[in-house]
């Protein structure tokens, strides 16, 4: 039986991931493919496509050089189609009807009724609220389209090819503010393209240990980076049960991991069963290196600069070593433009996150199809203990990105203990789990104080808390002001040199999570 997939046409829309990401929450497999990607292609490979959604995007129909659809094109497809936003106004222009720009623009919530009972609205009120974030829309459906269900405004929220199972929603069933999405989206899954909806992750984990052993051939070895994070230590176990004493980790220690955590990722590995593990202690290098450099950029470089060199000096080691093994997932291969190219494990490897294009190595990427909270269900089904398997995501640079201006020993030191109590006291409040990332940042400016009835001046402080799905956009987290009065009262009178402690409020966008 071959596996099913619903494929996600792209055409730059802010919701693609989620879209792809709420099919699978369904259980269906999904995969997000540029909107140039050839219908052919979209049709080979081992998967049997049963579904395709046209995402929304950033363009109006009607501008020059907009990406477009024909009817023609549409009928070709053998497959139901859902057009969502954009896509459901491509589907409107391609088969005669007319969309008109700025006259009923929606954004956020947006009262919709249903005129027209559909499989699509079998579970959903008469009238219910959907997101809305649209210029263009749909004012009078194409020839042989019904219409489904309209705005508040009078625009057409939903309509449907009469005979062929093709609609289009001008709404985000995806996003959480539409009620009764996921129950749309999963009608049109299930009962209009017919998919069994049994995907699970952890259901691959048999299928990437068959991959691995077929790919790596049994005289060869691979090297694999371990930063401590949940993606690169499930990489490390996954290879570890298919490859044993072949597969070589290495774990550098820049001086810039958190409390504890060299030591705590060194014993789980080793309990994981890691036979071959290099522990390299390198944090004078690092720190000597960034002495002085207050550049965000620059500090990143050097970072990554000095973990090649490190990286490449180890792997030198091991004669056998003809593969490289990354904890690449899904997102980072759809923002490297490297999403839609079919199920290869593995590519030439040159240059990949900064490691020299001397090493050669080829790459493989078992986790590259997964997203961050599927990589936590295929650790935790591996058996990776929890304080892994649910850790926040933390950057390759480690703390330097949460220092403002030069990183100084001092600055690490008041930066890795009030990190270590944030997550503390996130923990103690039931909230850790409930956030995508928790954290400290030391800035480069000072605050008078006084402390003991003496003047005193030390650092400022930064707590930040956000909440998202996949860290590509997040919202800043809203906590129990008695939890921030914990926080800051400990990072006062514990860390030393902090005088103030503030707590910042800006999603993302405008601003990033990390502060550099």
């Amino acid at each position: 039986m071959r596996p099913q997939r619903v494929l996600v046409i792209d055409f730059g829309g802010q919701y693609a991931h989620l879209i792809a990401r709420r099919c699978r929450e369904l259980g269906v497999y999904s995969e997000i493919v540029p909107f140039t990607t050839p219908l052919e292609e979209a049709f080979s490979g081992c998967y049997e496509t049963l579904g395709i959604i046209l995402s929304g995007g950033p363009r109006s129909v009607d501008d020059p050089g907009a990406p477009r659809l024909s009817a023609e094109g549409l009928s070709r497809v053998p497959v139901p189609v859902l057009g969502i936003c954009y896509g459901h106004q491509l589907i409107a222009r391609a088969f005669g009807g007319e969309v008109e720009h700025g006259s009923l623009m929606e954004y956020g919530r947006t009262s919709v009724r249903i005129v027209e009972r559909d499989v699509l609205f079998m579970d959903v009120p008469e009238q219910f609220v959907a997101w809305m974030s649209h210029a263009d829309s749909v004012v009078r459906v194409p020839p042989g389209f019904n219409v489904l269900a309209l705005t508040e405004r009078g625009a057409v929220a939903a309509m449907r090819h009469a005979e062929r199972p093709v609609y289009g929603v001008q709404f985000h069933p995806e996003v959480r503010h539409t009620q009764m999405g996921s129950a749309i989206l999963k009608r049109f899954l299930a009962d209009v393209c017919g998919f069994r909806c049994d995907w699970r992750p952890m259901d691959r984990v048999e299928e990437l240990s068959r991959e691995i052993a077929e790919t790596v051939p049994p005289d060869e070895h691979v090297v694999c980076a371990v930063s401590g994070g949940v993606d690169s230590v499930t990489t490390a176990v996954l290879l570890s049960r298919t490859l044993g004493g072949r597969l070589h980790c290495i774990f550098v220690d820049h001086g810039l991991m958190r409390k504890g955590e060299p030591e705590q990722v060194v014993s789980t590995l080793r309990r994981m069963g890691i036979i071959n593990l290099v522990f390299v202690r390198a944090a004078d290098r690092f720190l000597s290196r960034l002495k002085g450099v207050k550049d965000p950029e620059e500090k990143r470089r050097i970072i990554g600069e000095e973990f090649a060199r490190v990286f490449e000096e180890e792997a030198a080691k091991i004669p056998k070593a003809r593969w490289l093994a990354q904890g690449t997932i899904y997102p980072d291969r759809i923002e490297s433009g490297l999403a839609g190219s079919g199920s290869a494990l593995i590519k030439t490897h040159h240059n990949v996150a900064g490691l020299p294009a001397g090493l050669r190595l080829r790459l493989v990427e078992p986790l590259r199809d997964l997203y961050k909270d599927e990589v936590r269900e295929v650790a935790r089904s591996l058996g990776i203990p929890e304080e892994i398997a649910s850790r926040h995501p933390f950057p390759g640079p480690g703390l330097a990105v949460r220092i403002i201006g030069e990183v100084t020993e001092e600055k690490l030191r008041v930066c890795r203990e009030a990190n270590a109590i944030v997550e503390e006291e996130f923990k103690r409040a039931g909230v850790y789990d409930k956030v995508w990332q928790a954290f400290a940042v030391v800035t480069d400016s000072t605050w008078t104080g006084v402390m003991g009835d003496v003047r005193a001046e030390g650092y400022v402080v930064i707590v930040r808390a956000v909440e998202s799905e996949d860290g590509m956009t997040a919202d800043w987290y809203r906590p129990d002001m008695e939890l921030i009065d914990r926080i800051s009262k400990r990072i006062v009178n514990e860390v030393g040199n902090v005088t103030m402690v503030a707590y910042a409020t800006t999603p993302k966008p405008p601003s990033t999570i990390e502060p550099c």
